[in-house]
């Protein structure tokens, strides 16, 4: 069975493995140790703190094979991105340059140096080994954050967000990077985005250039990956676009990467989620409906996803096998919330 739950610290060793297969441009991952030992630290106490607002908690999870043991990937959600250090992005604009007099117009679309995303919950960290991108894993990945946000809706903000990894050749260098970020960074594409991930970003708002840019006068190669992702994150990209979110002109600075964007409620996984009480039988009842199911708690949060028959949008019980209720670590008459993985 493929099981989330929280990250703990013995999932240290499958991290670095992780971030070490996550390659350049992860920005979330790195494969400095120490750093990802930071980042299970944080998420642990994220977990266990009494939350009345949002901050900048990060949430890990790992996908664990509990036949095995073994961790296949993990996702994050941050609750307040751009609360203890800005949070930038670059917002696609345009400037207008008209004359009547030489009959000329000009829509120029430029690049704004933006702090708009400050506050919002950010998804983050997601990645699934490629041994394990089958049988709906990917989609348990992803969406499990949406059920334990609707769950502990408290400790989110109104807008959630994701960051898409942009576009980067086989060799892992990204044109809008070589065209316009190495021009103020002095730096090659992976040191910056190591640089990012693990230390303060106030490099990038002394190096950034202050005004707007020009997209016009950057080479037709890093003008083509302007809101492009990486052919690797397109089935997300999917995902969260079949979820609500939508690309609202807003990219990465160092790789031009799309960010989408969506309002917490208008999020359909967690619209669509319900509570429902536990029922416990030998098995399951025999259908082909993939239901994702968790229970109801924060630090010992758990989702698994199952196949059944169909339970419908509104079902006020819903029956686990055994095993997937000691999974899930619930009894007969406990609440859990499932989605019907449409």
């Amino acid at each position: 069975m493929m099981l989330i739950r929280p990250m703990r610290q013995s999932d240290f060793g499958a991290l670095c493995e992780i971030a070490e297969a996550s390659g350049p441009g992860f920005s979330s991952l790195t494969t400095d140790p120490s750093l990802l030992q930071g980042k299970i630290d944080a998420s642990e106490a994220a977990f266990a703190a009494d939350i009345e607002t949002p901050g900048s908690e990060r949430y890990l999870f790992s996908l664990e094979d509990t036949s095995s043991g073994t961790v296949g990937g993990c996702c994050g959600v941050e609750a307040a991105v751009g609360m203890d250090e800005p949070f930038y992005n670059y917002r696609v604009g345009a400037i207008v340059h008209a004359s009547r007099e030489l009959d000329v117009y000009r829509n120029t679309p430029t690049l704004y140096l933006s702090n708009d995303y400050t506050g919002a919950s950010e998804l983050c960290t997601l990645f699934l080994n490629p041994k394990f991108r089958s049988g709906g894993n990917g989609r348990l990945l992803s969406k499990c954050r949406f059920l334990f946000m609707a769950q502990h809706r408290e400790r989110f903000n109104e807008r959630v967000i994701a960051e898409m990894r942009g576009w980067s050749d086989d060799d892992g260098q990204s044109p809008f990077w070589e065209a316009l970020g190495r021009n103020f960074f002095n730096m090659d594409y992976a040191r910056a985005d190591h640089l990012s991930a693990v230390s303060t970003k106030a490099w990038i708002a002394e190096l950034m250039p202050r005004y707007p840019v020009y997209t016009t006068l950057l080479p037709p190669e890093a003008q083509a990956v302007i809101g492009k992702v990486h052919p690797g994150t397109e089935p997300a990209l999917r995902m969260l676009k079949a979820e609500g979110f939508r690309y609202t002109g807003y990219v990465d600075i160092f790789d031009a990467g799309a960010a989408v964007d969506a309002l917490f409620d208008d999020v359909r996984a967690i619209r669509k989620s319900r509570l429902a009480e536990v029922k416990v039988a030998d098995a399951l009842p025999s259908g082909n409906t993939r239901v994702l199911v968790s229970n109801t708690a924060l630090k010992d949060f758990r989702c698994t996803l199952v196949e059944t028959a169909d339970p419908g949008d509104v079902a006020e019980t819903l029956t686990l096998s055994a095993e997937h209720a000691q999974a899930l670590q619930v009894e007969a008459g406990d609440s859990i919330r499932y989605l019907v993985n449409r």
